[in-house]
């Protein structure tokens, strides 16, 4: 962290030794079937590349050369890769994304292109050459159906197999081709960009913008002969409004945490079945423990718990648990039972058990596709 994070690239030789990919391949591939699974196809012929968007109901065979097939989001449908992400956690859950894995036949690739965020490329199978350039012009293919940079000046070229990491920060060109068939595990990270987090921040502002709310009035208004143009001490007015305007901090910080733990859009929750209720569910948590679900977005901060765009303030005899709960993302019996000492916080983590958000230790669901 303290020579590569953002600075320069890191190639760790069998980073994970032994490793076997923990998704086969007839798994991606069905996942690409999926309509809440983003998937995208790569094909590419010489110089000229073609995209199409999932779900397939059909690939192109494995004989063939030169196409890739890229899964997002593995980590929201299968305990294994999500499983693997959690070993990236030495960087804070705000900035962790999502694991996508790519399927490449001899010769695929997506072309030379640039990042904004931070990438760990885990080789799963097989073999990927990785040719690397420092940040420089980020000028792209005209017309292209996937960002390729115009000008790629590699200055490194490394060759990874299975158990092999190579971490890129954001910026650097990068350009990988496989050698033979091969799956890529990518751990991307979240970096919100100034106008994303403040498009996300107004809108939610524009619903409750907090405050007094006067309204204009112009009594004493004198007849005018440009009823067209608008009136200065209107215009004065609004100007003021939104001049005065200013967000408390403590609105912000809350918006913050509820908007860092909104899971994306494609993201659903499998309801409890069956719902038990509260006593019932305090007591099967107080003799297994808990654990949140893969999909399961929580932190916090201060008084604060945030989980999947919700703000809470529990009590202070159940913040410690919950926020061990959030950074092991799991209780075990003992913690679990001192958590919903407090009837209210058994309660509300009975309805996340219900939603699907939270599940009881010995009674983890397998994968499902149900919405």
């Amino acid at each position: 962290m303290a020579r590569h994070w953002q600075r320069r690239p890191c190639l760790v030789r069998d980073a994970l030794p032994g490793f076997v990919a923990p998704l086969e391949v007839h798994r991606l591939f069905a996942l690409a079937t999926r309509d809440d699974v983003e998937s995208r196809l790569v094909a590419r012929q010489g110089g000229r590349y073609t995209l199409r968007h999932g779900p397939f109901a059909r690939l192109p065979s494995r004989r063939r050369r030169g196409w890739t097939l890229l899964v997002q989001g593995v980590d929201l449908h299968d305990d294994a890769v999500h499983a693997l992400m959690q070993r990236f956690r030495f960087v804070p859950d705000a900035r962790l994304d999502d694991v996508m894995v790519s399927f490449a036949t001899d010769g695929g690739g997506v072309g030379p292109h640039v990042d904004s965020y931070d990438v760990f490329l885990l080789q799963a199978h097989g073999r990927r050459r990785w040719r690397v350039a420092p940040p420089g012009d980020t000028t792209l293919v005209a017309g292209a159906p996937v960002k390729l940079l115009a000008r790629f000046e590699p200055r490194h070229e490394w060759e990874l197999g299975p158990g092999d990491l190579l971490y890129l920060p954001p910026g650097w060109g990068h350009d990988g081709v496989a050698r033979d068939e091969c799956t890529t595990i990518s751990v991307g990270f979240r970096a919100p960009s100034r106008r994303e987090f403040l498009a996300a921040y107004l809108a939610a502002c524009a619903d409750d913008p907090g405050g007094a709310d006067p309204r204009y009035a112009d009594r004493g208004r004198r007849v005018d002969a440009h009823p067209a143009r608008i009136p200065p001490d209107l215009l004065r007015r609004l100007t003021g409004w939104a001049g005065d305007w200013r967000p408390r901090s403590t609105d912000v910080a809350r918006f913050i945490g509820r908007w860092l733990t909104e899971p994306k859009p494609t993201v659903w929750f499998d309801p409890a079945r069956p719902c038990l209720p509260s006593p019932r569910f305090a007591a099967r948590a107080a003799a297994t423990g808990l654990v949140l679900d893969r999909r399961t977005r929580m932190g916090w901060r201060g008084r604060w718990v945030f989980v999947n765009g919700e703000a809470i303030q529990p009590p202070p005899a159940a913040r410690r648990w919950l926020r061990h709960l959030a950074d092991r993302r799991s209780l075990d019996a003992a913690d679990a039972g001192r958590c919903i000492a407090d009837p209210s916080v058994a309660a509300m983590l009975a309805e996340w058990h219900a939603a699907g958000w939270l599940h009881l230790a010995a009674a983890a669901p397998a994968p499902s596709r149900s919405r």
